[in-house]
């Protein structure tokens, strides 16, 4: 009877996980899709400086990460996941086909061009807040209580849908947007027919979602999943476990004063701007919040501040990370000798190699952590996650290295930022399947939502962090050899050895120029070397840090592993 039992229990996994699988999928599609393209779009049709696009880039990715807060309360109290996945879908693909609007316009009328583009970026931000804690938040549901050990290789095949998804994005939308003729002159105005198809990726995902959500998003009951809030039932909680977060009058009141306060320190003392500035205020006031409520038990608090901790590192990861679609690709489109194996790559597509390495190594990661769990050998979580830290600084120090050798005038060969991006994957995979896990695992149910949220805003403030990061990228060599032929020897004005006249400033600015170096935390970055290597402090020291907090840590999870 027992051997029955244990057949039952490893069974494999329930259907409706590659449902969701499969819409997560085409959303991911319509996401990176779009991602790839973006700040070129910004750069070569909006005529926007390199900088500015980084920001905007940073902006966007953190407030994509920010609005999921928003989507697990309304799914929570009054909608049900379902129905948010649905609203968030349909918003996204609306929101696509308005930056192929901008795509079609910016010729004959810029400014309107811009206001689209912002608005589209405003409606995909609130989509994504509807659809994406919803879908992570029912793949744990779909699991009966006796199989919760299955959660990470759940979230890695979970994972796997997502890096599929961005795959063929990577792909379908740069061939299409991404197009150079054979004197490596641009089409600017094929942008759009990329965004068009982000957009139709995100219908063929809600549609599907739509009609197949209720014969296979079930509980192991069979009961439909995410449906109202109205109808949960007490079995889906765990003995004992308040169903509802208790917060009082006092503590919101609290946590909106800290938001305030919170919001002041980081627009003026540390000068971000408003929607960084409302990207970190509001992540430190959430998770004041959830910790003040007074229903919690001694071992959840502690739970949750592990969920704290951890969110905190991965920030740093995220923000070296997310590199991938701002300054590393200006260093694919301009330093870079994108051949590859004969195929000329468009410098968007270089991305792609993040989901293909992703989707190959998925199954290998999972087999690993199940081999190690076997024979009693599996590191807990935390030192899965500083590993990950460990392998992004090596990746960064790599590229450092390399960029150091070939001036201001060489190109870097595509295979370092292929290895660049193998590595990040290993990374990756030690990094976020795993801590999606582990806030599945360490948060009682009634915050599963709000702490998948405040996961998420460590990704949000990585971003932002990834962002400002990305905006102090030095001049590459396109920008030294377009001075050159402007007759001004830029690298004499970074050096303060020339001044620039008026009018060399002003033919600066035109050509999308800067005519001075950035500073990061008091330090000037003069060349690409020194722009990698603050890449490589801060995730190696992140890394250090953290796994010196492992044993606390372990301590603090009280048997969860």
């Amino acid at each position: 009877m027992n051997k029955m039992g244990e057949t039952q229990v490893k069974t494999a996994h329930p259907k409706g996980l590659w449902v969701l699988f499969g819409t997560e999928m085409w959303e991911r599609f319509n996401f990176y899709g779009m991602r790839a393209l973006l700040t070129l779009f910004l750069v070569n049709s909006l005529l926007m400086k390199e900088e500015e696009a980084s920001l905007i880039y940073g902006g966007f990715l953190g407030l994509c990460y920010l609005t999921p807060m928003l989507g697990g309360f309304v799914a929570d109290r009054f909608l049900g996941n379902r129905n948010c996945i649905l609203l968030g879908g349909l918003l996204m693909a609306a929101g696509q086909m308005l930056l192929f609007t901008s795509g079609s316009i910016f010729e004959s009328n810029l400014p309107l061009a811009k206001i689209i583009m912002y608005s589209a970026l405003g409606v995909i931000v609130f989509g994504n807040g509807f659809f994406k804690p919803n879908i992570s938040s029912m793949v744990g549901s779909l699991y009966p209580k006796q199989e919760k050990t299955k959660l990470d290789s759940a979230f890695t095949i979970f994972y796997m849908g997502i890096n599929i998804g961005a795959f063929l994005g990577q792909s379908i939308c740069p061939l299409l947007g991404d197009v150079k003729d054979a004197g490596g002159i641009r089409d600017i105005h094929a942008f759009r027919w990329g965004f068009m198809a982000a957009s139709l990726a995100m219908l063929i995902g809600t549609v599907l979602f739509y009609f197949l959500k209720n014969k296979y998003v079930v509980s192991p009951e069979g009961r439909p999943l995410g449906g109202l809030p109205s109808k949960n039932e007490a079995s889906d909680f765990e003995e004992g476990e308040a169903q509802k977060a208790n917060f009082s009058n006092k503590a919101l009141v609290i946590a909106g004063l800290a938001f305030i306060a919170l919001g002041f320190f980081f627009h003026y003392v540390v000068g971000q701007n408003l929607i960084y500035t409302l990207i970190y205020s509001s992540g430190l006031s959430l998770a004041g919040l959830i910790i003040s409520d007074t229903s919690l038990t001694k071992i959840e608090r502690d739970r949750i501040i592990v969920i704290y901790i951890v969110s905190f590192f991965i920030i740093f990861f995220w923000a070296a990370f997310e590199q991938a679609g701002s300054s590393l690709t200006f260093i694919a489109d301009n330093q870079t000798d994108r051949n590859f194996f004969g195929f000329l790559m468009p410098p968007s597509m270089v991305q792609i190699f993040n989901g293909l390495f992703v989707v190959i190594m998925a199954v290998p990661f999972s087999i690993l952590w199940d081999t190690l769990r076997a024979k009693d050998r599996e590191p807990i979580s935390p030192v899965k996650l500083a590993a990950g830290l460990v392998i992004i600084s090596i990746s960064f120090f790599m590229i450092a290295t390399q960029v150091s050798y070939i001036g201001t005038s060489g190109l870097l060969l595509v295979k370092w930022l292929i290895l660049l991006y193998f590595l990040n994957t290993c990374a990756e995979l030690c990094l976020s399947p795993i801590g999606l896990s582990l806030v599945g695992k360490l948060s009682p149910k009634r915050f599963a939502s709000l702490l998948y949220g405040v996961f998420f805003l460590s990704n949000a403030s990585g971003y932002a962090l990834g962002g400002t990061l990305g905006s102090i990228l030095p001049a590459t060599g396109d920008k030294f050899a377009k001075a050159k032929e402007l007759g001004i020897d830029l690298q004499a004005v970074l050096d303060n050895k020339i001044t620039p006249t008026p009018e060399q400033l002003a033919l600066l600015d035109q050509h999308q120029i800067s005519a001075h170096n950035h500073f990061f935390a008091g330090f000037e970055i003069h060349n690409l070397y020194e722009f990698f290597m603050v890449f490589v402090v801060l995730t190696g020291i992140a890394a250090i840090i953290l796994f010196a907090l492992t044993p606390f840590l372990k301590k603090m999870m009280h048997g969860v592993r």
